[in-house]
């Protein structure tokens, strides 16, 4: 698996930058930007490359966090998946690409697409003297109009956008990146009930055009969670000296959560069940909720069963479960 902390390349190219920054102004600046990100605006506000750099010190670590978990259980399912190519659109300041490169060594061409200048040049400067990242193309362009033309990937990745897209825009570029889309599709959204509903409409629209689900889902059938609850997962990360600076952050970690979905054009034979919060470990017993082939379930690993109740207890909140048994297994009502 790989690790959701950024990769000493980038660290060292974001502290670069950071050399001459105020830190005071980085982080008044992170905070409007994120201020305005929450209330729907987008990256409108991200106009200098201080902007720039306050956003990418601010958001790149849980973003690429919640991508590389994002891929790491495609992977799980999918050890086999060795993409060439990639089309990271809404690129941002690269996150998706890092992540993205760090998962997959096959991976050699890389084309980023965003509307936000000083994002783009920021981009560029953090991969110029990338081992992995070099020679990048990076589109200046609006994402609905670019993909349609944009030449096919083996792998696109829309992380933290659709949300600054109206629906009908959204629905258009969905279909777009599909077409785009040689092998797999995967879209992060935050992990609130609004985030997941733009999951779960583009889950239900692009399985009618014939797309698979690899994760987090182990169906193709409609999620079988029922309002106030949401399908939505969390990754912690390790923060730096300055990424608790900008944020104004005493705690040497966050949580980030997120909700996403990776569709194939290849249909999975068999996908193992998904742990849907992290599961209440007693002396008595293990319980975990999990969305299994059959629906909702809650799992009961009573401690009488020793070796189940031990792998129980490592079960963590987003794991994928191959070949489970679920002894004392009890249904959702």
């Amino acid at each position: 698996m790989t690790s959701p902390d950024l990769p000493a390349e980038l660290r060292a190219a974001l502290n670069a930058k950071l050399e001459g920054l105020s830190r005071s102004d980085a982080a008044g600046r992170a905070t409007m930007i994120s201020e305005t990100y929450r209330a729907g605006g987008g990256s409108g506000t991200i106009r200098t490359e201080t902007d720039a750099l306050a956003y990418a010190l601010a958001r790149m670590p849980a973003t690429y966090a919640a991508v590389v978990a994002s891929l790491n259980a495609l992977t799980e399912i999918r050890p086999d998946f060795s993409p060439t190519s990639l089309l990271d659109v809404g690129a941002g300041p690269g996150t998706a690409s890092w992540a993205a490169a760090e998962v997959f060594s096959s991976l050699h061409d890389f084309i980023l697409l965003d509307a936000n200048t000083a994002l783009r040049t920021l981009a560029l400067d953090l991969t110029r003297k990338s081992g992995r990242l070099r020679g990048i193309t990076y589109e200046l362009g609006q994402a609905r109009t670019f993909v349609a033309h944009a030449e096919a990937a083996d792998l696109v990745i829309a992380s933290y956008m659709i949300n600054e897209l109206n629906e009908t825009e959204r629905t258009a570029l969905i279909d777009a990146m599909w077409a785009r889309t040689k092998d797999t599709l995967l879209v992060v959204e935050p992990g609130t009930p609004a985030g997941y509903a733009r999951i779960i409409a583009l889950r239900a629209r692009l399985i009618a055009a014939g797309a698979h689900v690899i994760a987090p889902c182990p169906h193709d059938g409609g999620c079988p969670l029922v309002a106030p609850d949401w399908c939505h997962f969390s990754q912690r990360l390790q923060r730096s000296r300055a990424h608790k600076q900008v944020k104004g952050a005493d705690a040497p970690f966050e949580d980030e959560r997120f909700a996403y979905v990776a569709l194939s054009r290849t249909e999975i034979a068999a996908r193992p069940s998904r742990v849907l919060a992290q599961p209440d470990v007693g002396k008595v017993e293990v319980a975990a909720k999990l969305c299994t082939p059959e629906g909702v379930a809650v799992a009961r690993i009573p401690r009488r069963t020793k070796a189940d109740y031990a792998s129980a207890r490592r079960w963590r909140w987003g794991d994928a479960l191959n070949n489970l048994r679920r002894p004392g297994e009890s249904r959702d009502p």
